[in-house]
């Protein structure tokens, strides 16, 4: 797809070039670059999001009448890829997941109040999805909401939830109605994280980092003026997100970038090990053939039809390579592999008990110091929005009749 350019496209291309070595500074470089995993540094986060605020890039998939950028496929795609050749960080969660969902499901006054705070770093989003009981089985939660005059109060817990620790608004589903089927009487809640009754304490990852965390609920109030969609109808809403979220974005820019730094960063221990070299050509052909796919889901995106089950199939292929690109440069760092060196990368989160930042210093390279923690962090690729053995799943029904 990054090839056979139209005359307009290739300008566009230029332009975002332009932009981003102007942009860019050498710290936001690194915190791109020398990520962990999909989680960046969040003053990093802050500083890019402004940026990309003040150029009206903020949003490449809204539409431009939320303030996003109205950009095609293609332009969605050439943006991707060079902010990724850049070193560029990340955008802030919401951007891409409850974002769509509020302008999908939304009343105006939602619109207007969260969309432009969250275009401008304002508002910073969490998912409140999983619970201990319901992480693939999602329609198990049973976080309660009950109602209480205009207010919902709501009590349970929600784990996993990345960047809770910095996040002052969460996306939530909570249960509003028991009686039914447990897809149903599911409500899509939008809650104040400085409210009362919130706790959040921090899950120290396999990497070290903290990023994500448990947190509690205790009778907190939240006014029902913060419900999308309508009470009962959090399903509806939850799906329409899970499959922007897992159809939403590409997987090969980001593949394709990392593959190309791993043949010219591990090229000696490619060059002695044939087998090694073989299985990354391997890799490199199937991130290819991903590449055309997710070409025809996102002009699909882009027409506003529904993509369905390629949703299932885009995040299984994305997600399983993503973890086998980890487990090759792991095999070429060889055994300075093993070291645990996390003051090298900038992560997503607090490392508990090493503080951060550090310098540049590693012992081997540093691509060899990172490699293991991007490895022990996308062991969870297969696991959010929706475990592949669940996306596997909804193939075989939908598609196979099984």
């Amino acid at each position: 797809m990054s090839a056979g350019l139209s005359p307009e496209d290739a300008a566009f291309r230029d332009e975002v070039r332009a932009f981003l070595d102007q942009a860019l500074t050498p710290k936001l470089r690194r915190a791109g670059t020398l990520m962990t995993s999909v989680y960046c540094d969040h003053e990093a986060q802050l500083e890019w999001q402004a940026l990309l605020y003040k150029r009206g890039w903020a949003a490449p998939s809204w539409p431009v009448e939320y303030g996003g950028c109205g950009w095609s496929a293609v332009q969605r795609y050439i943006f991707a890829r060079e902010r990724l050749l850049a070193g560029a960080p990340t955008s802030p969660l919401g951007i891409n997941m409850v974002g769509p969902a509020i302008m999908a499901f939304g009343d105006p006054a939602q619109k207007a109040f969260f969309l432009p705070r969250m275009l401008s770093g304002e508002h910073l989003w969490c998912q409140g999805y999983s619970e201990p009981q319901a992480g693939s089985d999602l329609a198990a939660l049973a976080m309660k909401a009950k109602r209480d005059g205009d207010h919902l109060v709501c009590t349970g817990t929600k784990i996993w939830t990345t960047h809770a620790n910095v996040a002052n608004w969460m996306f939530c589903l909570v249960r509003t109605d028991a009686s039914g089927r447990k897809q149903q009487g599911i409500t899509f809640l939008l809650i104040d994280m400085t409210s009362p009754g919130v706790t959040v304490r921090p899950i120290v990852m396999s990497s070290g980092e903290a990023v994500q965390s448990q947190v509690f609920f205790d009778e907190v109030r939240v006014p029902i003026e913060n419900v999308v969609g309508g009470l009962g109808q959090g399903w509806t809403v939850a799906k329409y997100l899970l499959e922007y979220e897992r159809g939403g974005s590409a997987y090969a820019p980001e593949l394709q970038v990392k593959l190309a730094a791993l043949r010219r960063d591990a090229a000696e221990a490619l060059a002695a090990n044939p087998l090694l070299a073989a299985r990354l050509a391997e890799t490199e052909v199937e991130v290819e053939v991903l590449d055309a796919l997710e070409a025809e889901i996102l002009s699909a995106l882009s027409a506003d039809k529904a993509i369905g089950t390629d949703a299932s199939m885009m995040k299984i292929l994305g997600t399983e390579l993503q973890q086998r690109v980890t487990e090759l440069a792991l095999d070429a760092a060889g055994p300075l592999a093993r070291a645990w060196q996390p003051g090298v990368a900038v992560p997503g989160g607090p490392v508990i008990g090493h503080p951060l930042p550090q310098d540049d210093h590693a012992s081997g390279e540093v691509w060899q110091a990172i490699a293991p923690l991007r490895y022990l962090n996308e062991r969870a690729g297969t696991i959010y929005a929706g475990a592949n053995e669940i996306q596997r799943g909804i193939l075989a029904k939908a598609e196979l009749g099984l």
